[in-house]
């Protein structure tokens, strides 16, 4: 699969727009869940810690690993000493807790009365023998999802530039231990399924099952990864040396991206996200390219997984989307159903950073040719009273937007999804692209089922009203 290079053909506009998003303080929710032997300490007023207890919601039986370190009018008026402050927190954090690193998370707060968290972190880390990882995930970030992108670029100058010889023997000893039992042969088996190339890193938060699917698909390939950024724990951290290739797997991460090729002199593979099967394809076609290796099977694979969409298909062929513009996740899913089978007049998104999506964007060009449909117009910074004033003009069958303007649109008979439903969903890889379609679908599966009780026409007559 060739994919065009220049999405010059596209059109991008930028308005002047609020970001009606979450807070990107809202990462730790998924964040601490995967890095599973962190501690989470975010640095904010009570009205941070409001927002983290309905964003999270009451954990009965766990104690989530996140705190809140509330700043009062004292702090503010810096009457308090934020060092004997924090590292009284920090000590408490590691008798309770014993995690292997406590990242703090900064707030608007933080930046407006110039919290010097870079210069606290290091002493307090020396007294305490814990690494304390500084990420300023605020709400002057354009999108919620960017919080993750803030830890995982901190976290990335904390991977290891060489392996330590004592960790190699551990490694090789919990290798030993996995193979027990069996045969000499099949795990000589295992490792020759492998073809010898420049070590691959990935970075992107995934839950564990997405992990794995996506490693065996790049496995049948012969693509070995030597490691994921974020791992499943801190002590467990990628190595990555200069020259090592990277791979993203969501469009949010530019700054990791930035940061893994100027830090630590890596090479980024720029493709398009696993998102889709069209998706997932281009992206282990281009990690193969890169890698030296030929593909095999790709097309046979994704010819399959969209024979098995057939049903949904149905009901989105010829159907029309609007993106309102909210987790930085639109175009790659704009371009997924596109190929689906609908339209898409205009995506809005936040924040567009051209030089990490330029792959996305080649392939959402290429993918609208290809099913003979217009180039969506996308709108960076979308002003909503107008994108209001254009949804009423364009009619689309279906708005995919922020939860602050799902129940208005849905009062005036539109049909909408939360996009932040996407972001928790697992959506990546082959065998989860029925996932994003059961999300897409269900309003348009919701309103035929309404259609036969009658209560189209009410919803109609209270639109008019």
């Amino acid at each position: 699969m060739t994919v065009a290079q220049d999405p010059s053909a596209l059109t991008f506009e930028c308005e002047t727009g609020n970001y009606h998003t979450f807070c990107p303080i809202s990462c730790v929710a998924w964040l601490y869940q995967k890095i599973e032997d962190s501690f989470f300490l975010v640095i904010g007023t009570k009205t941070c810690g409001y927002f983290l207890q309905n964003a999270m919601g009451v954990m009965i039986f766990a104690e989530p690993r996140y705190a809140m370190a509330e700043l009062e009018e004292g702090d503010i008026s810096a009457q308090l000493n934020d060092y004997e402050e924090l590292k009284r927190l920090c000590v408490q954090i590691k008798r309770d807790r014993n995690p292997s690193v406590i990242v703090w998370i900064g707030t608007c707060t933080t930046e407006i009365i110039k919290m010097d968290m870079e210069g606290l972190a290091p002493r307090l880390e020396a007294e305490l023998g814990i690494p304390i990882v500084v990420a300023r995930a605020n709400g002057l970030d354009y999108a919620f999802t960017q919080g993750e992108d803030t830890v995982l670029a901190a976290m990335a100058n904390r991977c290891p530039d060489k392996a330590p010889e004592s960790e190699k023997e551990e490694r090789s000893g919990i290798q030993k231990l996995l193979n027990f039992g069996r045969k000499k042969e099949d795990v000589e088996a295992d490792e020759s399924d492998y073809a010898k190339h420049t070590p691959l890193v990935l970075f992107g938060s995934l839950p564990d099952p997405v992990v794995t699917q996506l490693s065996l698909e790049l496995k049948k390939q012969g693509v070995k990864v030597s490691g994921w950024l974020p791992a499943k724990r801190f002590t467990e951290l990628p190595v990555l040396e200069e020259g090592y290739y990277v791979a993203g797997v969501n469009p949010f991460l530019s700054r990791t991206a930035t940061t893994l090729m100027r830090r630590r002199k890596c090479k980024l593979i720029g493709a398009p996200f696993p998102i889709g099967p069209d998706g997932t394809r281009a992206w282990i076609e281009k990690i193969c390219s890169v890698l030296g290796i030929e593909p095999k099977g790709l097309e046979e694979r994704e010819q399959q997984i969209w024979a098995s969409l057939e049903d949904y298909l149905q009901i989105v062929r010829g159907k029309s989307v609007f993106f309102m513009g909210d987790n930085l996740l639109e175009v790659s899913l704009a371009r997924f159903l596109i190929r689906c089978g609908m339209t898409v007049p205009e995506i809005g998104i936040p924040y567009m950073d051209k030089r990490y999506q330029a792959a996305e964007l080649a392939f959402l060009e290429k993918t609208c040719n290809d099913m003979g449909v217009p180039l969506p117009k996308i709108v960076e910074k979308p002003d909503n009273y107008n994108q209001i004033q254009r949804i009423y003009d364009l009619k689309p069958d279906l708005v995919i937007t922020g939860m602050a303007h799902a129940n208005p649109l849905e009062a005036r008979g539109i049909n909408t999804k939360w996009s932040v439903e996407f972001t928790f969903a697992q959506i990546h890889g082959f065998t989860n692209a029925r996932d994003i379609l059961e999300l897409a679908t269900r309003p348009l599966r919701r309103n035929n089922n309404l259609k036969d009780l009658g209560w189209d026409k009410l919803v109609r007559e209270e639109a008019k009203v």
